[in-house]
């Protein structure tokens, strides 16, 4: 069954002084603020696009090799995974970089590199981001 998740934005103003706030309709968790210079310069307590996309990304992959890994007799104890998403003003996303690090008992630092490439390939984020680079670096904790 196909699940739909909701989240709305209100913006005010132009697009260098004005500002807006997410909210995550689905979840109901905390709203956002969200501003050009958040995403542009400092967060100053502040989300932006690409901080979403990191948290999405970050949080897909980590399911994705949770499961792959569990589906190949070696479950993860604990998997620590970051999304670093570069944002260039006049260029738009150039990036991505994820960099995982699992406790996977029974597993050698090439199968979890291995599987680690593979979630990163099936990852439903990273394939809606297919237009991105997307890098990885996997290690054993």
């Amino acid at each position: 069954m196909a699940t739909t998740r909701t989240a709305h934005t209100v913006w005010e103003g132009n697009l260098l002084e004005g500002n807006g706030v997410v909210t995550f309709d689905s979840s109901g968790i905390a709203q956002q603020p969200v501003t050009w210079a958040s995403r542009s310069q400092d967060a100053n307590g502040r989300t932006s696009p690409e901080e979403l996309i990191a948290g999405a990304h970050s949080s897909c992959f980590s399911m994705a090799l949770s499961h792959a890994l569990a589906g190949a007799g070696t479950p993860p104890t604990r998997l620590e995974t970051k999304a670093d998403v570069t944002f260039q003003p006049g260029e738009g996303i150039t990036g991505i970089h994820l960099t995982v690090r699992g406790e996977v008992p029974g597993l050698d630092a090439e199968g979890f590199a291995s599987a680690a490439e593979d979630a990163k390939k099936n990852c439903p984020v990273s394939q809606a981001l297919a237009g991105t680079t997307i890098t990885l670096s996997a290690e054993l904790a």
